[in-house]
């Protein structure tokens, strides 16, 4: 309990450069349900100060109060990424970015481009491909990038961040042969031929980790202030940032005292590095705007890599039922550990085995007061749903998933599987909480991108396979709560956080498309036009 009042105190600390602000001219969405619209917002000192109608305010404007006129675009309370990557946002940004290749040839083209305008030294690292509607129908290999680059070590790390193709180079600096033993957890892929792909799935990729140079401060630095840019244009106001380096946490800790940290930021540390985490318990920056008092657990691998643990074999590859990443006794000591020091867990499981596994181990430890969290919950057998809410197990999920994994998952999966697949509406009425996430740079990160996948359940072209189960399509007024009110429950905030309420937070989202009313086809077609985090103004757009 003190640890949970010491960072609740940290949150009520106001920052020196709050605005002072009246909002109007547009649609005004509380997200509570007693009055869920409003025509004006006041800020005052980074907190709301009034919510209604114009004629109803007796409160005194402090001197130099702005008036934003919303013209027409609709604010909501500010709206958080809870599971995305935040330095590798930045880094996306900042390096060979694969994202958006529509053909395995036009990947290499874009590396062949890279080469030639970039000249770099050493080996070169890219991130984004992924295969699921390529022409080419399979995985980048060796035999792609070695014509290009024969002699250069090339590694490029797929959009789920869990595979990875090397060049015959970069596998032979590695020391990587048809011989290589294989890491508990991964898989060294082979083809027919015996000879090595170049794909290296989960456990695997650490066998070339040597071949990349670790950042330094500078390269940091300089990541986290692209992904504060980037979230911010987008409207989020805050990100649960997942598997977070412990050294990451000091220097967020050191920007944000050079007032360099735009948006609130969670951190769920790496298990392997939360030694000072479960020794210290929960911490946060004097404002509250860095807190740290998660760890990040992976129980299975992704379903595009076919690294998910089921417990049938894949419907499109029988001889694998996916990965175990980390042995149960290591999920359980970690547990242990996290429960004794007051942390919450949040454990990547996709597969119906890996969910299942997460959620008896998390039953062990009898924590279901302290919000422990199952990201992804991709895939999850029926009878296991109910369990979620009995547990007080928050689903931590990532619309978007959902509207890329249509052109491949039922494939992978078999039909009787989707039954569980992506199931935000049923985990709902079940009683769970439901939080959204992007899991960027995996996906785009777009706000908008998520909350249309949530209630539309269909490709951005409106397309969604007849098996996909639209009946797990959520209303809009629950999409919203994914991403505000949930997610602020989910981070230990709700009193602070997450609705437009007097005495709250000044978090505040305004978006150009009415997110309530529009068709369902505009929604990705709009952008943020402000972005207010603590009553200030951290992006505004026309």
């Amino acid at each position: 309990m003190k640890l949970a009042l010491a960072c609740a105190a940290a949150l009520v600390a106001t920052p020196v450069a709050a605005q002072n602000l009246w909002i109007s001219g547009g649609p005004i969405y509380t997200g509570v349900a007693e009055r869920p619209t409003a025509e004006v917002v006041v800020v005052q000192d980074g907190r709301i100060a009034f919510v209604g109608s114009p004629d109803t305010v007796r409160l005194k404007l402090n001197p130099g109060t702005e008036t934003i006129d919303l013209k027409g675009a609709a604010l909501f309370p500010g709206f958080t990424d809870a599971h995305a990557h935040l330095r590798g946002i930045g880094e996306r940004e900042l390096s060979l970015n694969l994202e958006g290749t529509k053909s395995a040839a036009e990947a290499v083209g874009r590396v062949k481009a890279y080469l030639a305008e970039r000249r770099p030294s050493g080996p070169v690292w890219g991130r984004g491909w992924i295969e699921t509607g390529w022409p080419e129908g399979r995985f980048l290999n060796r035999g792609d990038l070695d014509p290009i680059a024969p002699d250069r070590p090339v590694l490029l790390v797929r959009a789920d961040g869990h595979a990875l193709v090397a060049n015959t180079a970069a596998l032979k600096a590695a020391g990587i042969d048809e011989s290589t033993a294989v890491p508990a957890g991964g898989e060294i892929l082979k083809g027919p031929d015996g000879k090595l792909t170049g794909m290296l799935v989960d456990n695997a990729m650490a066998l070339v980790r040597k071949l990349q140079a670790p950042p330094t401060e500078a390269d940091r630095r300089a990541a986290f202030d692209a992904a504060f840019r980037v979230e911010a244009a987008y409207g989020w106001t805050g990100i649960h940032a997942m598997s977070v380096d412990w050294d990451d946490v000091g220097l967020l800790e050191a920007m944000n005292a050079e007032g360099r940290t735009p948006l609130r930021v969670y951190n769920a540390v790496d298990a392997e590095q939360a030694g000072p985490l479960f020794a210290g318990g929960p911490r946060a920056t004097p404002d509250g705007r860095i807190v740290t008092r998660a760890i990040k657990l992976y129980e299975d691998g992704a379903l595009g890599s076919r690294g998910a643990a089921l417990f049938e074999p894949y419907a499109d590859a029988p001889g694998t039922t996916g990965l175990v990443r980390t042995p149960p006794e290591a999920m359980r000591k970690a547990m242990a550990q996290a429960k004794a020091a007051g942390i919450q867990v949040a454990a990547h499981a996709i597969g119906d085995r890996g969910n299942a596994n997460v959620l008896d181990l998390m039953a062990e430890q009898a924590a279901s007061d302290r919000r422990w969290r199952i990201e992804h919950s991709q895939i999850v057998r029926p009878a296991d749903i109910p369990r979620f809410a009995k547990l007080k197990v928050i689903a931590s999920m990532q619309p978007s998933h959902a509207i890329g994994d249509l052109h491949f998952a039922p494939a992978r999966l078999g039909p009787d599987r989707l039954a569980g697949a992506y199931a935000w509406e049923s985990l709902m009425k079940a009683g769970a909480v439901v939080v959204g996430g992007s899991d960027a740079p995996v996906e785009r990160g777009d706000p908008l991108i998520e909350f249309y996948a949530a209630v539309a359940r269909k490709d951005l072209s409106g397309f969604s396979g007849p098996d996909w189960r639209p009946q797990e399509a959520l209303s809009r007024a629950e999409a919203l709560k994914l991403f505000t009110s949930a997610a602020a429950y989910a981070r230990f905030a709700e009193a602070e956080l997450g609705t437009i309420e007097v005495g709250k937070r000044a978090d505040l989202t305004a978006f150009s498309v009415d997110l309530m009313t529009a068709p369902e086809a505009e929604i990705p077609k709009g952008h943020a036009v402000l972005t207010v985090v603590d009553g200030k103004i951290v992006h505004r757009k026309p």
